[in-house]
Formats: structure tokens, C-alpha cells, sequence
């Protein structure tokens, strides 16, 4: 039997990057999917095509997590389309980076908005869900700079930083009801937007690794399916590195 077979789960800003491996292999483990976008509407598109070979129900939506109404409005559309939500894979993000005497207050509250209030609205809305099946699993994406910090993302870092401490209070919260929730701490993962830099710049980084690489998708959705499956029925309000051993 596969890992998540039956369960449905929403995987945030998935339409590229760690978040469209997540949601592949979910899919892969018999999840239905859900999963949002907001910019980049052809691949969404592409992604929905893509997953259906799984055979297990999917749907894209369009939406902004930053934004109360809207993460409400999702949660509810996922149930009348789905029946129910299992899992929540919040992992949509951002960065502006910028060293805090030129980083603007529009810089700082975009990151933060996008990063840290959309788990709070997604977690608030898919929690009364859970709560009611007496069931549930939260899995809310940070980074190694939440934990160690960075020069020039303070508002990357605090962005990431305030998710493990929102997460590991609504662990304590929901933990009697059945709801778990985790903290996933990638690293120098490729993705996209790694895939820009220059290959001495990241040469430079590996050298740094304990594991002398970066880390791939696959790395972090791994991960990802543990914690959102039985095997992990005694996680609860943790925070996972997926870094090679950085931290």
C-alpha cells in the first residue's frame, strides 16, 4: 500500500521548485492533491496535467495565501472538491533580500506576509477541518537561515524563523486532537532559482557541506512524505535540517 493513499493534501506555491516535487511525490504515494500557484499560471497549468498519470484526484488553484479571505476561500473550495484535507504542505515563499540599512518597509513586509502570515491563515482555516475529523498533519517549509541567520535576509530569516516558533506552539495546541505539525529546514537545495548563480559561487557552498553537495528536491520531499505519513505518528512540533549537515 502506498504511504498516502486516500489522504488529501494541499501543497502550497507548487508549481515549481521544492514545492512541485512535493506535490509529485505525493501523488507518486497515492495522495489526491491539491496545490496552489499564483504567478506562474502555465506551469499550474502544467503541473495539474502532469500529476493526473497517478492517478489519483487533482486540482490547481490560483491563489494568494498572504491573504486572509483568500486562504479561507481555499480551504473551502478543497472540501467541497475534495470532501476533506489530511495534510497541509505550507510551503510558498519568497525572498527579497537586501542589507537592512537599504532594505525598504515594502522589502521586509512582503517577505513577511508572504512567508509567515499565509501559514497562519492556511493553519487557521485547515484546522477546523482537522479538528472536526480529529485528524491532521501540518508540515510548514523554513530554512536553514531561520535557524542560523543570514546577512543580508533579515527578513528572509526572521520570516523563517518565526515558522518554527508559530509551529511548534500549534503542535501543543492541536497535538490533542490528533493534529501533528512539523518544520521542514531545507538548505542549498537546486532549484530554478539556484540554477542562475554562478557555478563557482556554488562550488563555493558545497565546500562548506559536510556532504560536499546541495541538496535536490527529492531531498526535502523525502522528508516530506515521512512526516505526512503513519510512519511518522510520533512527530509532533519538531523541526527537521534537510542541509547535509550545514547546521
Amino acid at each position: 500500500m502506498k504511504l498516502l493513499q486516500g489522504k488529501t493534501a494541499l501543497i502550497t506555491g507548487a508549481s515549481k521548485g521544492i514545492g512541485k516535487r512535493i506535490a509529485e511525490k505525493f501523488a507518486e504515494q497515492g495522495a489526491n492533491v491539491a496545490f496552489t500557484y499564483l504567478s506562474s499560471v502555465e506551469k499550474g497549468e502544467a503541473l495539474e496535467k502532469e500529476l493526473q498519470q497517478y492517478g489519483t484526484q487533482v486540482k490547481g488553484y490560483r491563489s494568494d495565501a498572504s491573504k486572509f479571505a483568500e486562504a479561507e476561500q481555499l480551504i473551502n473550495a478543497i472540501v467541497t472538491d475534495f470532501g476533506t484535507i489530511d495534510i497541509v504542505v505550507n510551503n510558498a515563499g519568497i525572498t527579497k533580500d537586501g542589507l537592512l540599512m537599504r532594505m525598504s518597509e515594502e522589502n521586509w513586509d512582503d517577505v513577511l506576509e508572504v512567508n509567515l502570515k499565509s501559514i497562519f491563515n492556511t493553519t487557521k482555516a485547515a484546522s477546523k477541518i482537522m479538528m472536526k475529523n480529529r485528524s491532521g498533519v501540518f508540515i510548514n517549509m523554513s530554512s536553514v537561515v531561520g535557524v542560523q541567520g543570514n546577512a543580508g535576509q533579515s527578513n528572509y530569516a526572521a520570516s523563517k524563523a518565526g515558522i518554527i516558533g508559530f509551529s511548534k506552539s500549534i503542535a501543543k495546541e492541536l497535538g490533542s486532537r490528533n493534529i501533528r505539525t512539523n518544520v521542514v529546514a531545507p538548505g542549498f537545495i537546486r532549484t530554478e532559482m539556484t540554477a542562475v548563480l554562478d557555478p563557482k559561487v556554488v562550488e563555493g557552498w558545497e565546500k562548506d557541506i559536510p556532504l560536499k553537495r546541495a541538496g535536490e528536491t527529492d531531498d526535502v520531499a523525502n522528508v516530506c512524505v515521512f512526516l505526512a505519513s503513519d510512519m511518522s505518528a510520533y512527530v509532533n512540533g519538531q523541526v527537521i535540517s534537510v542541509c547535509g549537515g550545514m547546521l
